[in-house]
């Protein structure tokens, strides 16, 4: 929901930054998998109960995972670069909820395994919808320039990235938290669901 927001912002910025990186040679690959590292070593360090490296290390990732696609811009987009970021964007959000099941997994057991469902079936939304609109011939420029159709919601990357930080500022809330943005998850799938139905109702399978 707010991504559109943040992207108007911080696209200047990480445009002139992803210019420089590009200007030394590295490649926008090279900053998706290092942003999904340090994904690794919050996830890392919220296991052994370091919330504030967690909540720097996260923010760190998530300036990376916006710079990788400036650097592509300034250099050359690929669709294996864009399978990339996908890949280790969804891997990076089960392993901060991952983290805190195994921090304290009595705790935090329950409500990070329904978190993760709820990212299962969102995630499984945005990938099918993309899918059927690429069949289509769908484009959409509303989130940027993006190698997938990207479809907004309630749940977006900010909201993720927003809850990930307050799991880390009040981990004792961990629970309260995540049920609360799992069933904003279930909310965004099932809109993403009756906008399929909307878009492609009629269409017969080939």
């Amino acid at each position: 929901m707010l991504d559109g927001h943040f992207r108007k912002r911080l696209d200047p910025w990480l445009d002139r930054a992803g210019r420089s990186f590009a200007a030394r040679g590295i490649g926008a690959n090279a900053v998706t998998i290092t942003g999904f590292l340090i994904g690794l070593a919050a996830a890392v360090a919220i296991v052994l109960d370091a919330y504030v490296w967690g909540f720097i290390l996260i923010g760190v990732s998530r300036m990376c995972d916006g710079l990788d696609g400036a650097v592509a811009r300034a250099t050359q987009k690929t669709d294996f670069g864009g399978f990339l970021d996908i890949v280790l964007d969804f891997a990076f959000y089960g392993l901060i909820p991952f983290a805190f099941i195994l921090a304290d997994p009595y705790e935090n057991g329950l409500a990070g395994g329904l978190l993760l469902l709820s990212f299962y079936v969102n995630g499984a939304s945005f990938l099918a919808f993309s899918i059927m609109a690429e069949k289509r011939g769908l484009a959409t420029d509303i989130r940027g320039v993006k190698s997938l159709y990207f479809t907004t919601g309630l749940a977006e990357a900010t909201e993720t990235i927003a809850v990930f930080l307050a799991f880390c500022l009040f981990p004792q809330w961990f629970s309260e938290i995540a049920v609360i943005f799992a069933l904003v998850c279930f909310y965004t799938a099932l809109s993403r669901i009756m906008l399929a139905r909307a878009s492609f109702k009629g269409e017969t399978r080939a």
